[in-house]
């Protein structure tokens, strides 16, 4: 996998991917349309940053580059990859649980609290990591 070079684009499937953690400077795209939202991402090798309808949706410290990112109403899931370990959160529904899947081994399950945020951290062993989050 590689960095998205448009920032964020809508792929085949109906998922979207965007981050690019090789730009040295924050760049962004917003008024990105896509399924009925307006996406807006900000991205750059200290942070990648995604809202969808000016409400937070996904953010990793440092950068990283997603693809295959879908989100329903039980959760969210992508492949997340970056230059080393990275922290990241994911806006979800406020004070629910939620299992959490790593490249198909659970991390447990995590509760969101009043602002719906989950975090959690990846290590990238040279390939991209398949993430699941679900109620």
């Amino acid at each position: 996998m590689a960095v998205v070079e448009q920032l964020l684009k809508a792929d085949a499937d109906g998922t979207i991917s965007f981050g690019n953690y090789e730009l040295s400077e924050k760049s962004k795209l917003d008024n990105f349309k896509h399924e009925g939202n307006i996406l807006k991402v900000k991205t750059f090798k200290d942070i990648t940053k995604l809202e969808q309808n000016e409400m937070f949706l996904y953010e990793s410290v440092p950068g990283t580059a997603v693809t295959h990112f879908k989100e329903n109403e039980n959760g969210v899931s992508f492949e997340v990859e970056g230059p080393g370990d990275a922290q990241i959160t994911v806006g979800l529904e406020d004070n629910a649980e939620y299992h959490v899947s790593l490249d198909g081994k659970s991390i447990g399950v995590m509760k969101t609290g009043v602002g719906g945020k989950l975090n959690f951290s990846v290590s990238f062993a040279g390939s991209p990591v398949k993430v699941d989050i679900h109620k």
